[in-house]
């Protein structure tokens, strides 16, 4: 006995059961003894089992065998299900099943049908229709053709079998999902049980029994109502509850000011508690020494839990409800709901909810299938949180919207730059994304996996996990300081001599507060530090006190804010205080910052030179609660880089992927009990709306034209790179993509008390090989790109089934192919990007969203959606399609992404012939019904006696002399010989033979 799933009476009544399981082996099992008498070897696996006529097994493939109760043979098979079963139950002469299929992705999904099989004749009846997806079923223990079935949503559907249209619809106010179903054994009772671990009664309660001769059930009181009260000048206060307040009260003293005394007892430990011996004076048990002697327990020790915003419902069960429903109306409501009163002074808490962590969720189908629109309806694209040290998202964010900071980044990028670790590069990488994504959710993949792979960041302890318990404002102020060093080193590698970044980009730090936020700056700025040097006149150490001398100002200042101390938070807090310009003046070597009517006032005289700055955004803090761990989120006035001046200004939040507009006093705002300032960035306000597109025009395109390889070893290549004489990339050029990965991180797993699984992080891929083909001229389908990107990282599976990627290809020591730094296959991915070409392959989005690079719609050519229906919800997989379209078999050992774009290309070439022709329609129509008999598979290929691989069931190959059947040439006379009501079937020339001809 090893797996044991389920087991049945026997024809012996209560006295003996059947007990099956995952294993090659029943038993019969003697009640009354407790024996096992007798083992039974079997062909199948069995998870379910339910006894009427016969008793009826669940298999693992979906099928039901029907065993003879006395002899345990199998009667009769019936195919209920495509995958498995999920449920299932028998009553007289009737059997019912619910059921899971394949679809997309290799993934399973319950099936709308509840099969329904006759025991008395061996025949399958009418199925009962359920399109919330059947995942239980229970036949009414009294009503012999009455059935209940049940979705995993909460969905009940009564049903008469003999009368499958008629039906009684209810529904289950359930807060998660169903997990089992049962119905009494006197039909009088329902209990449904969900995830939360509750379970859900209904019946009538006057007439409530389990079991045909129980007892009454006794249900809990029902609450009475609190008697009124007649409010008198003799009415003691003490019977009037509290008011509810809409407003702070006095006694609602803030954080900073509330400090713990004293020490929680210690939870006695539950083994002390189970082995307690109870006396007249209280109880005593065994010690059992799980802490050292004078060991305590530091009960104040709170581990902290963020508690995120509701996640929204996955893009495939919206897809599912879309099928029930023909109107989506969760939109509105479900927004409300989970931002709640997002407004400061909001009723529901004190820090609105669109400042809460966000979370994202992960269903069978990975990340693709969270909604992040859900949290961002416009047009600025925001950043994921799934990845490592991504707790700078809102300094990028920043950077990215100062548009000094945004064209220093694109034009460097811009160059030929190929070091591996420029952080400069990936910053320009990233703004470029963002930029084209246009307000769909993107990646700081590559950047942060740069910024994590340069040792001085590590050495800083600016990654978090060398720095689990630091405060998020201290490593977001230490990364900027970082970043502004990093950037300066990067620019001067290509520009050594260039002044510009000198004057783009400074930093500051404010500290000593004091009455104006201009007074603060010019402290911070000029301020005095003192150290201890020796004094060649007194002949001894001194304290010498040294002050810097201000020569010129940068166009971006980058300020870290401290607020440290409680005098600080609250003047932060002061309405108004932190100004949206400042002016500075530098003269004599001195610092001179002026603000509101100063500010006015100075630019009236025009005595002296005044630099006005604006403030583009900043970085805060947020602190939900003692309980929930802390954040960083941003806040940018988008306006100042429009490519067009704005009349106003244009104040957003960025809380990771959460994007949404706010008012310029809410930006301004400061809380000190959960909102407080880290990183502010001014810039130049005579460089508002430069936005310096000038780089596009300026790429350095030669890396097209090299052959790059840190393998010296090649002597001959399966490729040959791009001529630029004759062969230049242009706006429009047609290539052939695809893109190989293997894993570089196993996915996290959570499995909860009830047995399910959660998805806490996925499985982190690694680019692999990417090859890139000519799409058009002579040389159609020769590539030109076929790079190995080498990798520092284990690589924890290497995915060779799906990749074609063996052990050894991305070793350099070992490899036989072109390996090249990530950076060098993806500056040619991006340049191609900007030179305005179009990428055509299969399932791109997946591979673009692995690579880290967003490629706008109108530069993607996607066979998965060119052969799609979109009513079918289901895309065909390349294998199938090269098969049934090309008469070619592909992908028979292994994955090779220069075949697959190949394949690809070649399937748009026939998707242009068939909408030449006017048949894409009826086409598709015939490819979705070829699928359904082959169950959208490629037939699998056999071994001939001469080891080459050949498919019984492939359309034939044309041979020499024989003409291929070609798609004709569009003709009114033609199609009208397709009358209406006609299919398009197989002819004898090969399955899509032309009905035309």
């Amino acid at each position: 006995m090893k797996d044991l799933r389920c087991m049945s009476y026997t024809s012996k009544g209560n006295s003996e059961v059947l007990v099956a399981g995952m294993q090659s082996t029943m038993f019969t099992v003697d009640v009354d003894r407790g024996q096992v008498t007798r083992e039974i070897t079997t062909e199948d696996s069995y998870t379910v089992m339910k006894r009427s006529r016969y008793i009826c097994a669940a298999t693992t493939s979906g099928s039901i065998n029907m065993l003879d109760p006395n002899t345990f043979n199998v009667i009769k098979t019936w195919k209920a299900h495509a995958a498995a079963i999920s449920d299932m139950d028998a009553q007289n002469n009737f059997l019912v099943t619910c059921g899971y299929s394949p679809r997309h992705q290799q993934s399973f999904m319950l099936d709308p049908l509840a099969n329904v099989y006759d025991l008395r004749m061996l025949r399958p009846l009418p199925p009962i229709p359920f399109h919330a997806g059947a995942a239980f079923v229970r036949m009414h223990p009294k009503m012999s053709t009455t059935s209940i079935v049940a979705s995993q949503n909460g969905q009940l559907q009564v049903v008469d079998l003999m009368n499958p249209n008629t039906v009684n619809l209810r529904q289950a106010n359930v807060s998660s999902y169903l997990t089992t179903l049962e119905l009494a054994s006197s039909g009088d009772a329902l209990a449904l049980a969900d995830a939360d671990c509750s379970i859900h009664l209904w019946g009538s309660p006057e007439k409530l029994r389990f079991s045909e001769f129980s007892n009454p059930t006794e249900l809990p009181d029902v609450p009475a109502s609190l008697p009124p009260i007649e409010w008198t000048a003799e009415t003691p206060l003490s019977s009037i509850g509290l008011p509810y307040y809409r407003e702070q009260l006095l006694s609602a003293w803030p954080s900073h000011l509330i400090f713990e005394v004293g020490s929680p007892p210690a939870k006695i430990d539950p083994d002390i508690l189970s082995s307690m011996t109870s006396t007249d004076f209280g109880g005593w048990a065994p010690n059992p020494r799980k802490t050292r002697r004078n060991q305590v327990e530091n009960t104040r020790i709170i581990e902290k839990a963020s508690v995120p915003l509701m996640a929204p419902k996955f893009l495939s069960e919206k897809a599912r409800e879309s099928v029930v429903n023909s109107k989506d109306e969760r939109r509105a409501s479900d927004v409300g709901d989970a931002l709640g009163d997002a407004s400061i002074g909001g009723l529901k808490a004190d820090v609105p909810a669109m400042y809460r962590n966000v979370e994202i969720k992960y269903s069978k189908f990975g990340v693709d299938d969270f909604d992040f629109e859900f949290y961002n309806k416009t047009k600025y694209s925001g950043l994921e949180t799934h990845i490592a040290n991504s707790y700078s998202n809102p300094l990028l964010q920043l950077f990215k919207f100062t548009p000094l900071l945004r064209n220093l980044a694109l034009q460097h990028t811009a160059t030929n730059c190929l070091t591996e670790t420029c952080l400069l590069c990936e910053m320009g990488f990233l703004f470029d994304m963002l930029d084209k994504a246009g307000g769909q959710n993107c990646q700081a993949t590559n950047f942060l996996k740069t910024f994590s792979s340069i040792p001085q960041a590590g050495a800083l302890g600016l990654l978090e996990e060398d720095s689990p318990n630091s405060s998020l404002t201290l490593m977001i102020q230490a990364v900027n300081r970082f970043l502004l060093e990093r950037i300066s080193i990067d620019y001067k590698h290509v520009f050594p001599q260039s002044p510009l970044l000198d004057q783009n980009a400074g930093k500051s730090h404010m500290r000593n507060p004091q009455p104006s936020f201009s007074q603060i700056l010019k402290a911070s700025v000029e301020r005095e530090n003192q150290t201890r040097g020796w004094c060649d006149k007194c002949r001894r150490y001194q304290s010498l006190a040294t002050r810097k001398s201000i020569q010129d100002i940068p166009n971006v200042l980058m300020i870290n804010a401290a607020v440290n101390s409680p005098e600080a938070k609250e003047l932060w807090a002061a309405p108004g205080w932190l100004p949206e310009e400042i002016g500075v003046i530098v003269e004599d070597g001195q610092f001179f910052c002026y603000e509101g009517e100063d500010l006015r006032l100075h630019l009236q005289r025009g005595i002296h030179y005044i630099t006005v700055y604006e403030l583009v955004g900043l970085v805060e803090d947020i602190n939900s609660g003692e309980n929930q761990a802390s954040h960083l989120v941003s806040l940018v006035n988008v306006a100042i880089s429009a490519r067009e001046r704005q009349p106003d200004s244009q104040w957003h939040l960025f809380n990771d992927f959460l994007v949404r507009k706010v008012t310029k006093e809410e930006a301004l705002e400061f809380s000190p009990s959960w909102k407080a300032p880290s990183v502010l960035a001014y810039q130049i306000k005579s460089a508002s709306n430069a936005v310096d597109d000038s780089w596009k025009e300026h790429l350095d395109t030669s890396l097209l034209y090299l052959e790059c390889s840190l393998n010296q070893r090649i002597t001959s290549r399966g490729y040959h790179v791009l001529s630029p004489q004759t062969e230049a990339p242009r706006a429009g050029t047609q290539v052939a993509i695809d893109a190989e990965f293997v894993a570089l991180q196993q996915e996290e797993i959570e499995i909860k008390a009830d047995g399910s699984r959660e998805t806490i992080r996925p499985s982190r891929l690694g680019l692999a090989r990417v090859s890139v083909l000519r799409g058009a001229g002579i040389n159609e389908g020769l590539p030109f790109i076929d790079d190995y990107i080498v990798t520092n990282e284990p690589v924890v599976d290497y995915l060779t089934a799906f990749s074609g990627i063996r052990a050894g290809d991305l070793d350099p020591k070992r490899s036989e192919h072109d390996l090249v730094p990530l950076k060098v296959a993806y500056k040619k991915l991006w340049l191609l990007l900007n030179l305005g070409c179009v990428f055509v392959g299969h399932g791109l989005p997946k591979d673009f969203r692995t690579i880290n690079i967003h490629v706008p719609k109108n530069q993607v050519i996607d066979t998965v959606d060119l052969f799609f229906i979109k009513s079918r919800q289901r895309k065909l997989s390349l294998r199938f399609l090269s098969w049934l379209l090309l008469k070619e078999d592909i992908q028979l050992e292994t994955h090779d992404s220069i075949e697959d774009a190949r394949t690809a290309l070649k399937l748009y070439r026939k998707y242009q012939e068939f909408q030449d022709a006017g048949i894409l329609e009826p086409m598709l129509n015939d490819i979705y019904a070829r699928g359904r008999e082959v169950n959208y598979k490629a037939p699998s290929a056999q071994k001939t006696e001469s080891g080459t691989l050949d498919r019984r069931d492939t359309p034939p190959i044309l041979y020499e002399g024989v003409s291929a059947p070609k798609t004709p040439v569009k003709r009114e006379a033609a199609l009208n010989t397709v009358q209406q009501g006609q299919s398009w079937t197989s002819g004898p020339g090969g399955y899509f033979s032309s009905p035309l001809r």
